[in-house]
């Protein structure tokens, strides 16, 4: 004789939001429904399964050992559903739809001309420029191409080429240098302010440095974002090591010394296997290794 059984999957999806808000009413505000509704859906689907999947106390709703094994069977069904979409978006081989590219931030105004001209010359696709120093999943279906700066990503299935090594240095503003002087070699360290990263990037050998030789009563700021090392830098705060294709992209910094060949930070073009052969993100692959190639030598070096 067969067990029970779920007549209405997406009950699931209203045990899985209970779980997951620890109440009735964030459940519906997160689902945009009724208290009632949600109250009715999971009584459906205990009701069906025959066994009490939540707890129920003043405090909200707390999942049953059975309730846990079931949140972590939906969970896992979502993760297969999203793999799934991310699969079928990159079935269409035609230049249409959307091509969403993800990068961090301070990448976003070099990079803006560089996709202005190929949405010129392909207007029947719909970019999207993601700014976000999360790795979107790609193999979700979050980003068709992911722009990464750093070490080379690792993960399973991803296609990942070198762009390009960009070069960096060390930056500050006049006003900066009129209050505190020259800055001409990287054993003058004394007498002058820095910014830092909050925390450790011995991937970027400019920040390592920064890291490793400026003693902590001379770092003045910290920032978690590679924009705010510039924007601090053209606030007169101190010295930054930037990107020098992001320092010099526009006026108000000052380059203090040549670029450290050992500076480098290497721009990774990434993708998933199933969405790199489609024709769009082959073509928005060809036009930015194409652009990288023009740009001047003090700014990067090919791969």
């Amino acid at each position: 004789m067969a067990g029970p059984s779920v007549k209405d999957w997406n009950n699931l999806h209203y045990a899985l939001a209970v779980a997951k808000a620890g109440t009735l009413s964030g459940a519906a505000l997160e689902l945009d429904v009724s208290h009632s509704t949600v109250l009715r859906r999971i009584d459906a689907l205990e009701n069906a399964l025959k066994t009490r999947l939540f707890i129920r106390h003043p405090r909200g709703y707390v999942p049953t050992e059975a309730g846990r094994m079931l949140m972590g069977a939906a969970e896992n069904m979502q993760d297969q559903l999203d793999l799934l979409v991310g699969k079928m978006q990159g079935v269409d081989e035609t230049l249409q739809g959307s091509l969403v590219i993800t990068t961090v931030g301070t990448l976003i105004p070099m990079l803006m001309p560089i996709v202005r001209g190929f949405q010129r010359k392909n207007p029947q696709l719909r970019l999207e420029l993601v700014a976000d120093s999360r790795q979107l999943r790609l193999e979700h279906g979050e980003a068709h191409i992911g722009i990464r700066p750093g070490a080379k990503p690792s993960e399973p299935d991803y296609v990942v080429q070198k762009a390009i090594s960009l070069h960096s240095s060390l930056y500050a503003s006049a006003a900066y240098l009129r209050e505190c002087g020259s800055f001409q070699s990287l054993e003058q360290v004394a007498g002058h302010r820095f910014i830092a990263p909050v925390d450790a990037y011995d991937f970027i050998p400019s920040l390592a440095w920064i890291t490793r030789a400026v003693p902590e009563e001379q770092i003045v700021l910290r920032c978690n974002e590679f924009s705010g090392f510039e924007d601090a830098a053209r606030c007169d705060v101190g010295i930054a090591a930037i990107i020098s294709w992001c320092a010099e992209a526009r006026p108000g910094l000052q380059r203090l010394i040549e670029p450290p060949s050992d500076w480098s930070t290497d721009l990774w073009l990434v993708t998933h296997r199933d969405m790199h052969r489609t024709q769009k993100v082959q073509l928005f692959l060809s036009w930015l290794k194409q652009e990288f190639a023009r740009l001047p030598p003090e700014i990067g070096a090919i791969a």
